[in-house]
Parts: C-alpha cells; sequence; structure tokens
C-alpha cells in the first residue's frame, strides 16, 4: 500500500482552512501535513516539511499567492501546486499557470471537484475549473497571453508590489522591513518609487491603488 500524498493548505480564513482540512482527511490517499494563512509562512513551512502537494490561495496578507508560488517553485520544482480561489478574471488565472501552478480551482467547487482536481495534479496533469472560459483555458494552452494595455502597473518591480501590498494592508516601514528582510532606508527608496511611478502621493492612494488591483486580502 503506497504512502498518502503529504498537502500543505495554505488559507488566510481560517474558517476555510478548517473546512478544508475536514474535506480532506476523510481521504486515505491524502494527509494533512501543515497549514499557513499568508505565503511568507508557507514558504517556511514547505522548506520544512516538503509537501507532495500544496493548496494555495492567492489573496493573502504579507505575501501573495502569486509571488509564493514563484518562490516556491524556485526553490522546490518538484512541488505540485494548486490555486483554490474566488478570482475567475483571466489575468489571475494566466499569472497563476505562468507562475508555475498546475491547477486552478474556483472555491465554488464541491468535494468530488476538489478531489479529482488534486488527484489530477499530483498525477502531473494540468487541472483547470471547468468554471474558467473555455476560450481563456484555450488561449493558455495556445500558449497566447491575456490582451492587457501597458500601463504604470506593468511597470513595478516584484519588489515594489510586495512593499505596496504591506502598505496597504497598514503596516510601517519597520514592519515591512522585517517582514522583507531588508533595511528600513529600502523600504522608504521603495515607498519613494512608488508614489513617483503611480504618481499617488500619500499612503491612502496607494492602499486605494492596491486594492483596485486586487492585492490586498479579501
Amino acid at each position: 500500500m503506497k504512502n498518502p500524498s503529504s498537502v500543505v493548505i495554505v488559507e488566510d480564513h481560517r474558517i476555510l482552512r478548517d473546512g478544508l482540512r475536514s474535506l480532506l482527511s476523510s481521504s486515505l490517499d491524502l494527509k494533512i501535513v501543515g497549514e499557513a494563512e499568508d505565503g511568507l509562512s508557507a514558504i517556511r513551512l514547505i522548506e520544512e516539511v516538503k509537501p507532495d502537494l500544496v493548496l494555495m490561495d492567492l489573496s493573502m496578507p504579507k505575501m501573495s499567492g502569486l509571488d509564493a508560488i514563484r518562490e516556491i517553485k524556485k526553490e522546490y520544482p518538484d512541488t505540485k501546486i494548486l490555486v483554490l480561489t474566488v478570482h475567475k478574471a483571466e489575468e489571475y488565472v494566466f499569472a497563476s499557470l505562468t507562475a508555475g501552478a498546475h491547477g486552478y480551482l474556483l472555491k465554488d467547487a464541491g468535494r468530488a471537484e476538489l478531489i479529482l482536481a488534486i488527484e489530477s495534479v499530483l498525477l502531473g496533469k494540468q487541472y483547470i475549473s471547468p468554471g474558467i472560459s473555455e476560450q481563456l483555458v484555450s488561449a493558455y494552452l495556445e500558449g497566447r497571453k491575456p490582451l492587457e494595455p501597458e500601463s504604470t502597473w506593468e511597470s513595478l518591480t516584484k519588489r515594489e508590489r510586495q512593499v505596496l501590498k504591506l502598505i496597504a494592508e497598514g503596516h510601517k516601514n519597520k514592519q515591512i522591513s522585517d517582514y522583507l528582510c531588508i533595511s528600513a532606508k529600502t523600504v522608504e527608496k521603495h515607498r519613494a518609487n512608488l508614489m513617483g511611478k503611480l504618481d499617488l502621493h500619500n499612503a491612502s492612494a496607494l492602499t486605494a491603488f492596491a486594492m483596485e488591483k486586487g492585492l490586498t486580502a479579501k
């Protein structure tokens, strides 16, 4: 008898983590080996337990699911990642799959579909929720990118987006420097760059922009 596949749940809402654990615990083929409520904690946990599969939310505090996926795939390329989210917009689907996710499942899925998606991803197959439009799936499989106009958003670096997210969540420079392991002076520089690139000149404006872009946890 084969050993059950190890799973880490990454979700910022505790009630949803509890529900997922309950749903999956009844499967003899799966074993929950850890849970995390944000991307940063997820990376530390995965380094410790090295799971076969990660169930990954996208909108979370401190570090988004997308950034976490990129970091996990860079350090642990064999770890399978199944995104579990409310976001249907094509920009999230493309970004997740491009970052390295092996599947994309919407949160309105039932237990049977969740198990099917997990089994498919563990077998090395790609799974995309039926709730995602066929046109979008075809575009991805054909290697086409979604058509999006160039904007100042595209000019932001990965680190600037991380700092913007943390600013929008109400963190001060010292807290941001601790979270990202950079100096407070570097945080100030990133904040200044954000204000300059986006032409937004206070924390309230930056927060409103971050919310518009879906950076803040929902």
